[in-house]
């Protein structure tokens, strides 16, 4: 079988695929400034240093390769003909390693929303998809920052409660 590049040339293509600051991420980021939404880049101090965090929201956005993160169904996802072994190891551990940061930053009490390649490539093409994904995107944002109020707003009621009760005493002793 006869390969598509020389093992230099595959080197050299490798190489060039970028960790941060991809085409899809700046779109994205764009499309959030342009909507007034302020937010940190590849933010070190969190776990997994999410692409973007807003932390207005406490909301952290991974934009995933559909290839590197293992998006299922997605024809972008393709699996390597050659070195099967050795990609399935790493795909494996990226898939790990993806869980463990979504679970250490909803334990501190951020929202993750993943966002993937193939998607943001759409909502380059598409006006309407843009538009739909956005909305979705702001909402779960807003849905978290709403179910943290409702949870505050709960918990002083039931300290004014508590308080009143230990006002009036009801007859019990101390």
């Amino acid at each position: 079988m006869s390969r598509k590049h020389k093992p230099m040339t595959r080197s050299q293509n490798m190489a060039k695929i970028k960790s941060k600051n991809t085409k899809p991420e700046i779109y994205l980021r764009k499309l959030l400034y342009n909507l007034g939404i302020r937010y940190r880049v590849n933010y070190s101090e969190l776990e997994g240093k999410p692409d973007i965090y807003i932390s207005k929201y406490k909301t952290a956005i991974f934009v995933n390769g559909c290839f590197w993160h293992r998006h299922e169904n997605c024809k972008l996802a393709s699996k390597p003909k050659t070195n099967t072994e050795f990609w399935e190891n790493k795909f494996k551990k990226n898939i790990e390693r993806d869980r463990r940061n979504y679970s250490a930053l909803s334990k501190f009490g951020i929202k993750v929303i993943i966002v993937w390649q193939c998607e943001i490539y759409t909502m380059m093409k598409n006006e309407n998809y843009r538009n739909t994904a956005l909305k979705s995107i702001i909402t779960e944002m807003k849905r978290q920052e709403n179910d943290s109020l409702l949870e505050k707003n709960k918990e002083s009621k039931i300290a004014e409660t508590t308080e009143k009760y230990e006002e009036k005493n009801y007859g019990i002793e101390k």
